[in-house]
């Protein structure tokens, strides 16, 4: 048994409820062998799709055009590093655990929670925002004459966490054709914009005289690169995600750096395209602020063209889909914790369609409050960078930790450049870490307050009813025989 990990004994336990028997794992099983490679490759993309749509404009308001290219440049290196790191570890843990159960094995109990909490803290934000951003559409578009609120912040819960119940398969195909018509829609948007690009609009942004190192590319100076680092991050953010589909994909050491490598290819030219085409369009000032950037880029002040409002239609799609698929993490995440024990262990249990039903339930339960009780997308949406950056930091460390304590571990994938690049990874997890600050100090200290609990009930309870035969644990627990035998 690994350090730290006890269970109630069996007298002690509700019937059935017994952590040590095998009727406790039955009933917290997913179905396996749903997911291939192109399943997984469109997950990942639909993580993220969305912020193509919205939100990576408000960087400009940050740093203009220039800063943010900088930060798009750098938190685009920062994904790529650690989606490398992160493809080499799911190949040596390819479970539901996914950065929890890196860092279990790397950091032990503490780590692996605090990584795990960090990866919930996103997972559950930011599908409560992009609710909120899905009525926006909806009312903008005229949609069956609805306006944003809570009605239709419930009906995307209950829709889509209808489809997740129903099961795996069927949701993550339903996740791929959405998030193909948002891509084909942003192919077809560049297209448009780039023929009325005009380099000049790129840096139309007024000059901060009194920032230091301030020029027309960098209006707010040096110091808008960094505070640009969570709107680059918006192009990749989430695609971290993928590994937590671990245990219900196809030959999944084979298929998830595959699909990870792929993913990531496919949201970097989607990023450097969406990018240039749309603040070359009409220009940087023009859209810095906009909730609909796209739509803005190709009418400006104008009546809506053919063009346009497709575009604005497929952005519905995009928010659908990162919506979705962000539902599915966030409940693979807290069925992993729960059946580990370092959440209620109830959580984790699953249905006869092998779907952790508690774990889509309640999530949702708390994200459609958030959505309805404040309306504020913006702020949710920061609250989930900073859950994000820390959970970075911490994969990119397991990463390190292991390849040095562990060198001799079996490593089906390999990461080009090894503990440089995951390195990389880390040093600009944490200059992102700081950046939330810059951009919504009180979202930061949001954050930690939740933190603050989540550790509370950690220290206090739950890492001592730990549950030794979960798969991460039984992988720490025989990394620790070994290398007691090698002691020896």
């Amino acid at each position: 048994m690994a350090e730290g990990t006890t269970s109630r004994p069996p007298s002690a336990a509700p019937p059935g409820s017994d952590p040590e028997s095998d009727a406790y794992l039955n009933r917290r099983t997913l179905r396996r062998g749903s997911a291939g490679w192109l399943l997984l490759t469109g997950l990942g993309v639909a993580y993220v799709v969305s912020g193509d749509f919205s939100g990576w404009n408000i960087g400009l308001s940050k740093g203009g055009f220039g800063g943010l290219a900088v930060a798009t440049l750098l938190m685009g290196a920062m994904y790529a590093c650690l989606v490398f790191a992160l493809a080499e570890l799911s190949a040596i843990l390819p479970t539901a655990g996914g950065g929890y159960g890196f860092a279990r094995r790397a950091l032990g109990t503490w780590g692996g929670f605090l990584t795990g909490t960090a990866i919930l803290i996103e997972y559950i934000l930011a599908p409560a925002a992009i609710s909120i951003f899905i009525g926006d559409y909806v009312e903008s578009l005229g949609l069956f004459g609805l306006e944003s609120g809570w009605p239709v912040y419930l009906a995307c819960f209950a829709i889509f966490i209808g489809i997740h119940l129903w099961g795996v398969g069927e949701a993550l195909r339903f996740s791929l054709v959405v998030t193909a018509i948002a891509v084909a829609a942003l192919l077809i948007f560049a297209v448009g914009a780039f023929t009325e690009f005009s380099a000049g609009g790129l840096d139309d942004i007024p000059v901060d005289t009194e920032a230091f190192g301030a020029s027309s590319w960098l209006p707010f100076g040096l110091l808008g690169i960094w505070a640009a680092f969570p709107f680059g991050m918006w192009f990749f953010l989430g695609v971290e995600g993928v590994p937590l589909a671990a245990e219900e994909a196809k030959d999944p050491v084979r298929s998830m750096p595959r699909a990870l490598a792929i993913s990531m290819g496919i949201l970097v030219l989607l990023a450097l395209l969406t990018f240039f085409a749309a603040s070359g369009a009409r220009g940087s000032a023009a859209i810095q602020e906009a909730g609909n950037p796209l739509v803005v880029a190709l009418q400006g002040d104008g009546d809506p063209t053919a063009l346009s409002r497709f575009v604005n239609y497929a952005g519905l799609a995009g928010l659908v889909a990162s919506f979705f698929s962000l539902i599915y993490a966030g409940s693979r995440q807290l069925f992993a914790l729960s059946r580990a024990g370092y959440l209620p262990r109830f959580l984790s249990l699953t249905s006869r369609r092998k779907s952790p039903y508690l774990g889509l339930l309640i999530p949702g339960a708390i994200g459609f409050a958030l959505a309805a009780g404040t309306g504020n997308g913006a702020r949710m949406l920061n609250i989930a960078v900073f859950g994000a950056t820390i959970s970075y930091a911490l994969m990119a460390l397991s990463h390190i930790v292991l390849r040095r304590r562990e060198p001799e571990l079996p490593r089906p994938y390999r990461t080009p450049g090894g503990v440089a690049t995951s390195s990389v990874a880390f040093v600009l997890a944490l200059s992102a870490l700081v950046a939330t600050f810059l951009v919504d100090k009180d979202a930061a200290f949001m954050a930690l307050g939740v933190y603050a609990v989540a550790l509370a009930y950690f220290a206090f309870y739950s890492r001592h009813h730990l549950v030794a035969r979960a798969p991460e644990e039984e992988f720490a627990a025989l990394a620790a025989a070994e290398a007691e035998l090698e002691r020896k």
